[in-house]
C-alpha cells in the first residue's frame, strides 16, 4: 500500500505520523514522478497532482471543506473523504460561544468604554430576545448548536434535510429558510460551500433576521455577499458581524472590513486542523477502505459535501 501527502506546506510531520499509524504502508511527500499512491492526503492539491494518480482509491481532505477538491477533475472511481470532526467542532463551539457572548453580554461596548477610562453599566439583556440560527446542521453545526443551547439562549437549526437535535427548533429545505430566518437574530453559518449555497448570505438573507442581527461566518468567504454586508451594518438592520472567513485570503490590507466598528476579523482560525486526531482518523478509515469496509465522511460530488 502506498500511501502519498500532498500539502502546502510541511508535510512532514504528516508523513511521519501516517508511517508510525501505518507501519506497513509506504508513506511519501509528494514529488512529480513518483508512482502512483493507494491513497492520498491532501490539502488544496494541483490538478497535476490527481492527473499523476490514476489507481488512487481515496483521496483524504485535511480540512472538513472540500470545496477546493470540488473545483478539480477527480475520476469518478476515487472516493472523497472528508474529516469528521478531528478536534475540530469543540474549537469552532469555543469560537461561535465566544462571539455569541461578547455580542450579546455586550463585553465589546465594556472594551471600548475601559479603553477611555469610563466606567459604565451597561443593562442586562434577555436570552430570550436573542435567538441563535445556526445555518447547517452537519457534525460542525450540531456540535456549535448543542453548545449554544448550554447557554439556555433559544436555538435553531437549518439543513437541507430534516435533522433531530434535542433543544433545537429544526428547520429543512429551501421551503423552510424563511421561517427559519426571521425566527433568528444571531446568524451562524456552518454550512459547507457549493454552488447552492455561495451567495446566500446576501441583503436579502441578512435582512430577513430580527432586529438587531448579528452574523457570525465560520464557513466559507464565499457564503458572503461582502457588498451588501456595510450598508445593512450602517442603516442598523445589523447591529454586527464576526467575521473568520473571507472571499480573499489573507483579507486585503485597504479592505473596509478592517476599519469598520461593527465588525469582528479573525484570520480563518476558527478551528485549525489537529494533526494527531485527523492521522488517527485518516489512518482508521485507510484501514478499514483496504478491507473493504464503508467510512464515514465521504463526499457526494453531486451535492457537494
Amino acid at each position: 500500500m502506498r500511501i502519498t501527502v500532498c500539502l502546502p506546506e510541511k508535510p512532514e510531520p504528516w508523513v511521519q505520523g501516517l508511517q508510525q499509524a501505518l507501519p506497513e504502508a509506504e508513506v511519501l511527500a509528494w514529488e512529480p514522478g513518483q508512482p502512483a499512491a493507494d491513497y492520498a492526503v491532501v490539502w488544496a492539491p494541483p490538478q497535476s497532482f490527481i492527473d499523476a494518480q490514476p489507481r488512487l482509491q481515496a483521496l483524504f481532505n485535511i480540512g472538513a471543506g472540500v470545496d477546493a477538491l470540488m473545483q478539480l477533475s477527480i475520476p469518478a472511481s476515487t472516493r472523497i473523504v472528508r474529516l469528521d470532526d478531528a478536534g475540530m467542532s469543540v474549537q469552532m463551539a469555543e469560537y461561535v460561544c465566544h462571539a455569541l457572548i461578547r455580542h450579546f453580554r455586550e463585553f465589546d461596548v465594556y472594551e471600548a468604554e475601559a479603553r477611555a477610562g469610563r466606567w459604565v453599566y451597561r443593562k442586562p439583556r434577555e436570552r430570550a430576545d436573542f435567538p441563535v440560527g445556526i445555518l447547517g446542521l452537519g457534525v460542525l453545526g450540531e456540535r456549535v448548536a448543542k453548545a449554544v443551547a448550554q447557554f439556555e439562549f433559544p436555538v435553531l437549526g437549518w439543513s437541507r434535510s430534516r435533522k433531530e437535535i434535542e433543544g433545537v427548533r429544526a428547520y429543512a429545505g429551501e421551503a423552510r429558510l424563511g421561517d427559519f430566518l426571521v425566527g433568528t437574530r444571531v446568524l451562524v453559518n456552518l454550512l459547507p460551500l457549493t454552488d447552492a449555497t455561495r451567495g446566500i448570505l446576501n441583503k436579502t438573507t441578512l435582512s430577513a433576521l430580527q432586529p438587531g442581527g448579528y452574523l457570525i461566518n465560520i464557513a466559507r468567504g464565499g457564503h458572503l455577499v461582502e457588498d451588501d454586508l456595510i450598508p445593512l451594518l450602517d442603516s442598523g438592520k445589523l447591529a454586527g458581524a464576526t467575521l473568520d472567513v473571507f472571499e480573499t485570503e489573507p483579507l486585503p490590507a485597504a479592505h473596509p472590513f478592517w476599519q469598520h466598528p461593527k465588525i469582528s476579523i479573525t484570520p480563518h482560525g476558527s478551528a485549525r486542523t489537529l494533526r494527531r486526531e485527523s492521522i488517527a482518523q485518516i489512518a482508521g478509515k485507510i484501514t478499514a477502505l483496504a478491507r473493504g469496509e464503508a467510512v464515514a465522511g465521504v463526499v457526494d460530488p453531486e451535492r457537494g459535501y
